[in-house]
């Protein structure tokens, strides 16, 4: 069991010890607990207690008082005898004393005990002094001998000051305010020249740090030195900011807390003196330690004279210095909370203003898409009202063919039906560019690529779009730099593209400059080749767009123009679908505007040698054509996490959850990859797989098997004819994309080979 030590001993009558007990008993507040000898019936001297004792213990004071016989006999009634008394005030101290009480067992004082132990804590600094000043009174008048009297002061005065600096520790987290005072108090105590804290390892740059001293260009990481300093007069050199560039080469010696009394006659090496010249005569140096790590020195200097540090001293500043290692520790600890405190707060900043900006970006798709369902509804409004009202007019004249009053000429009739077969064309115009542009999006568009002459397509686009341009009164020119060798080698412009899609690039680009072109404009057309990329380019002399517009051409659902009456018809879905197309064949769109002067577009479209394209062909139709896959899964949840998966991977998917229906669905879509689980109901995977590599034409299908249990079913799979096999549940998405990118690039291959383009 751990033991205990009042910090304050002399040697005093019992008399004394009676007056002490009765001042504690009689300062304390109506809720302190007071504990004798008297109240342990099996207390005795043998305990190893003490012979008499009181503790009282409150929520403001708490104090322990003993008392020994400085003989070995038993005290008698006589009160003048001499005794060793002892008295403290350390909580830690008087908690153990009531430890070891509580060893006795006195069961009616266990919930006492127990209640006094929780309410102790350091004492309160104004309690603390008013106690003293009673005590110092009542020994003042107690006839003691004047070095004993002052003795005792000085050990009653230690524990008001250690009593003060715990109270302030607890009472604070300002390490600096706390260490500051500290120093001040405790060498007025000790009366020293100068009391300092000596710092290892502070890290730099450190407004504790005199720049003086260590130039920004020539500190360190951490340096050592003198943190906190507290001087008796300013006679006494200040030793404050400087710090120690020889660290190395000072000693330390392995006490605890050591004294040098003359640092002159003490032999060199004897003192820690990083700073000699600053008058130390004498010092008593004991180590800071925090979390078994030397944090640094508390230091007491006698600057002119020698002195011999008495043993009270030295455990005196060894206890401050403990002390402060709470203090110390206790900064640490809230640093780091407060670290921990302000990194939460940025990522709950952060993360708020993730929040917000995807809240402002789905708020912003969302007006989009409804700007743009109110476009539509108006755009798909006007053709169709022209429709029905005018085929309603032909109706009506058809049913009353017998009133020539009433009756259209032929002539109003063709221009009806011309307006029904044009407003028609319209509507289906903006119905494929919402189909086009939703599969393009979804990875179902597939390129049919081909060589054609990219000057012809130019020219054959013109064509097209020449009468509506002249109703306009707009001027189409083509700038063909190639056109002079087209005649001579028709080849030269010779592009490798999906036609249809070019077409539809130069379509889109050349209708928006035709609508945004007043009278009397012009549109040029440029195409030119750069190295092994087509460059086609629309200039026109439109109303411009304004910078800050620029970046919403190409987005969804995105108009220039949003107002219900606007000047201009269309979706805006044509610029959308136009960069979508250009990039599908890796190229890139560019644009330049300037209001009032024009816009100019440019499109990059990267090109190949024919020499290159079978084999192209080979892997675009392999990999990169978005192929059909079926799934055969009787499990609902895993087949619509594959389909997810895959239709986000850009393919297109067929599931079925039966094996006959599946044989059927395989011979009427010809997917280039099957996945299949093999434990169906009725007829199960390995059935399938047997059947499909035994029929002719679907020998070469790309087989993935899912199995649950790899172990057994995998040599089982691959026996009856899969290519591979997959462990299911999907843990990982990515294994399913790389099997499937695998096996249709391994079959892209041999099929390649079988057809001699290896």
């Amino acid at each position: 069991m751990p033991s205990f030590d009042p910090h304050l001993h002399q040697s005093l009558t019992w008399s004394v010890f009676h007056q002490i007990g009765s001042l504690l008993k009689l300062f304390n507040q109506p809720e302190a607990i007071v504990f004798t000898e008297s109240r342990f019936p099996s207390f005795n001297c043998q305990t190893g207690l003490a012979e008499r004792f009181v503790v009282v213990v409150a929520p403001q004071f708490s104090a322990l008082l003993t008392g020994e016989s400085d003989s070995s006999k038993p005290r008698s009634g006589d009160d003048s005898r001499r005794c060793q008394i002892g008295l403290s005030f350390e909580p830690g101290a008087i908690a153990i004393f009531l430890t070891r009480l509580e060893a006795l067992k006195v069961q009616p004082l266990a919930a006492l005990l127990q209640q006094a132990k929780a309410v102790l804590q350091p004492n309160d600094p104004i309690a603390q002094s008013q106690f003293t000043l009673q005590l110092v009174e009542l020994l003042g008048g107690s006839g003691l001998h004047s070095s004993a009297e002052t003795a005792l002061r000085q050990q009653v005065e230690q524990e008001r000051l250690i009593n003060e600096v715990t109270t302030l520790i607890r009472q604070s987290l300002e390490l600096p305010v706390i260490l500051e005072t500290a120093v001040q108090q405790v060498r007025r105590f000790l009366k020293a020249d100068r009391l300092i804290i000596y710092q290892f390892n502070i890290p730099t740059p450190s407004c504790l740090l005199d720049e003086s001293i260590a130039p920004p260009e020539q500190q360190t990481p951490e340096l050592d030195g003198i943190t906190y300093e507290a001087r008796g007069d300013d006679s006494i050199p200040s030793v404050l900011h400087q710090i120690n560039a020889d660290r190395a080469e000072q000693p330390f010696p392995n006490e605890l807390t050591w004294a040098i009394a003359d640092c002159e006659t003490s032999g060199k090496g004897a003192c820690f003196m990083p700073f000699a010249d600053q008058q130390v005569r004498a010092e008593l140096v004991t180590p800071i330690v925090v979390r078994d790590e030397l944090w640094g020195l508390l230091i007491a200097h006698q600057c002119f004279e020698s002195r011999h540090w008495q043993e009270s001293e030295r455990a005196f500043l060894q206890r401050i210095a403990g002390h402060l290692t709470i203090a110390i520790y206790q900064a640490k600890l809230y640093a780091q909370v407060q670290q921990q405190k302000e990194t939460l707060e940025h990522q709950v900043v952060d993360r708020t203003q993730e929040l917000r900006d995807t809240l402002v970006t789905a708020q912003a798709a969302n007006r989009a898409k409804s700007e743009f369902l109110a476009t539509m509804s108006h755009e798909l409004r006007s053709p169709l009202t022209t429709i029905i009202g005018m085929a309603s007019t032909l109706l009506r004249y058809q049913l009353s063919q017998s009133n020539t009053k009433g009756a259209l000429t032929l002539q109003k009739q063709q221009e009806y039906l011309q307006t029904i077969q044009s407003r028609g064309e319209h509507l289906l115009a903006l119905i494929n560019d919402i189909l086009d542009l939703s599969q393009v999006e979804t990875g179902k568009t597939i390129l049919d690529v081909q060589e054609f002459s990219l000057f012809a397509l130019a020219h054959h686009t013109l064509d097209l779009l020449q009468e509506k341009a002249a109703r306009r009164n707009v001027e189409l020119h083509l700038d063909a730099r190639s056109s002079d060798s087209y005649s001579r080698h028709q080849k030269d412009d010779t592009l490798r593209a999906d036609y249809q899609r070019i077409k539809q690039i130069l379509l889109n680009l050349l209708s928006n400059a035709i609508k945004f072109t007043p009278e009397n404009g012009s549109i040029t057309l440029r195409i030119w080749f750069n190295d092994d990329t087509a460059v086609l380019q629309v200039e026109d002399t439109g109303i411009g767009i304004h910078p800050h517009q620029i970046p919403l051409l190409f987005q969804k659902f995105q108009q220039l123009d949003t107002s219900y009456h606007r000047k201009y018809e269309g979706t805006g879905l044509g610029l959308a679908l136009t960069k979508q197309l250009v990039e599908l064949h890796g190229g890139k769109i560019e644009v330049t505007s300037t209001i009032g002067v024009g816009s100019k577009f440019t499109v990059h479209v990267p090109t190949q040698s024919p020499k290159n394209n079978r084999t192209r062909q080979s892997r675009f139709s392999a990999l990169s054509a978005h192929p059909r896959i079926l799934l055969i899964e009787s499990h609902e949840e895993t087949a619509t996490l594959i389909c997810d998966l895959l239709t986000a991977a850009s393919y297109q998917v067929v599931w079925t959850i039966e094996g006959t229906t599946a044989l059927r669905q395989i011979e009427m879509l010809q997917p280039v990859a099957v996945i299949i689980d093999v434990q169906l109901s009725g007829m199960d995977g390995y059935q399938i797989i047997r059947h499909l590599r035994q029929d002719a034409q679907t020998q070469d299908l790309c087989i993935l098997a899912l199995v649950a249990a790899p172990a057994t079913e995998r040599a089982k799979c691959l026996k009856a004819g899969a290519d591979d096999c997959l462990v299911k549940p999907i843990v990982q998405p990515e294994h399913l994309i790389d099997k499937v990118l695998g096996l249709l690039a391994k079959n892209g291959l041999r099929a390649g080979e079988a057809k001699g383009f290896a």
